[in-house]
């Protein structure tokens, strides 16, 4: 039984804190912490006469070590989950270095005004943590989270080197509006309009946005088209994963997404450098979220499947082996089990699940890891049990 604080109360928050309340022998108490208290309050009417899982609110400016701390003191929690955004890490994890706290997030730390996301900022907490003797447990949600525990346990079950990586990340879901983003705006545009990358040979490759493309038939989904992104966890991976010699990731797009995209990106749309507009400053790409619809309103309108997972190849016993671990997804099943949509339910359980793990003491070691330096097995369990099965092919169909 243990205490978190979940901080956040966006799309991927919502579905945390169901399952935390579905979990309520290992989550005595939970306090839901927002910038705005309201959507907390609803949240917490909405889930109070349907769990033992004791529900507290609070207003927090994520921004704000002092605000941060003061909270964390008052409630005592033995985890905070940060599911804030990706900008707020650093501050949270300071409040937890004050405090005492295991922490756990799902994306890593970005600033604000470059759009360059990498592990750099947080490792450099290591040692710090170490001292303090708690853990961080860096990003716990699918990709990157699952996608890292699916490694450990390949490499652990079935390999004695993985070589070669192949990430696929796809969404078959139609919410049928010309555009949207099926998670923050803000951060999906930055990320598909970026430059991608792979890992090989020990170094980055990089591609221009969307130059790679390749179609695969998805189990539960059918054939996609796909493209190489840059991701986080390829960069903990490569560190990780002794014997490897490529990472790549993968995502699908449908055509109307990228040319609606194309269109934004050359009217300057999403562009994250502020420009003045009638006296005042604003970001193109915060105006142009703001006109979206809210990923949160996407779930009772969106039909289909996501199927996320990895393609391995390496050796095992001096012979290569392939081996494909993923899982299949249905959006209108997630709806009505916790009111959102796919995309923040396979974000969502992992968050739970990995705040599960470093509260009750199975992950816990004073420092900060990645989520693929810990034993896989109680995670991969957890998968099962809370909504999210895996299914394994021993022969599949490469990537070239």
């Amino acid at each position: 039984m243990g205490k978190a604080l979940i901080i956040g109360c966006g799309g991927v928050a919502s579905v945390a804190i169901h399952k935390c309340c579905q979990n309520s022998e290992q989550f005595s108490e939970i306090m839901i912490a927002s910038r705005t208290k309201e959507k907390c309050d609803a949240l917490k009417e909405k889930l109070q006469n349907t769990t033992k899982t004791k529900i507290h609110t609070a207003k927090v400016d994520a921004n704000s070590v002092d605000e941060l701390v003061a909270l964390i003191q008052k409630f005592r929690p033995d985890v905070v989950l940060n599911l804030a955004l990706p900008y707020q890490d650093l501050t949270i994890m300071d409040a937890c270095l004050k405090t005492g706290v295991h922490y756990v997030d799902t994306a890593n730390y970005e600033p604000e005004d470059t759009a360059k996301f990498e592990y750099k900022w947080q490792w450099a907490y290591r040692d710090r943590f170490k001292d303090a003797g708690i853990c961080a447990l860096l990003g716990s949600g699918f990709d990157p989270g699952v996608t890292g525990v699916f490694t450990a346990y390949a490499l652990k079950h079935h390999f004695d080197e993985i070589n070669y990586i192949d990430i696929l990340d796809c969404n078959g879901g139609d919410h049928g509006y010309p555009f949207a983003t099926n998670f923050n705006p803000e951060i999906n545009i930055r990320e598909v309009s970026a430059n991608g990358s792979y890992w090989e040979n020990g170094h980055w490759v990089e591609t221009k946005p969307m130059e790679i493309k390749r179609e695969y038939d998805f189990d539960g989904v059918g054939k996609k088209d796909m493209y190489l992104l840059h991701h986080e966890e390829i960069e903990s991976l490569a560190l990780n994963v002794p014997g490897i010699k490529r990472i790549r990731f993968f995502m699908t797009f449908g055509q109307s997404y990228l040319t609606h995209l194309k269109c934004l990106e050359n009217v300057g749309m999403t562009s994250i450098k502020p420009i003045l507009f009638e006296g005042k400053e604003i970001v193109p790409l915060q105006f142009l979220k703001a006109v979206l619809p809210d990923p949160a309103s996407l779930g009772p309108r969106t039909v289909g499947k996501t199927n996320i997972g990895c393609i391995f190849r390496g050796k095992k016993d001096g012979k290569d082996k392939t081996y494909y671990l993923y899982n299949v997804c249905d959006h209108q099943e997630c709806y009505k089990e916790v009111g959102s949509q796919a995309i923040s339910y396979t974000t969502g359980v992992p968050a739970m699940i990995g705040a599960m793990l470093v509260m009750n003491g199975t992950w816990t070691k004073p420092g900060v890891y990645n989520i693929e330096e810990f034993d896989p097995d109680p995670f991969m369990d957890a998968l099962n049990k809370w909504g999210l099965p895996w299914k394994e092919d021993f022969d599949p169909v490469l990537v070239d």
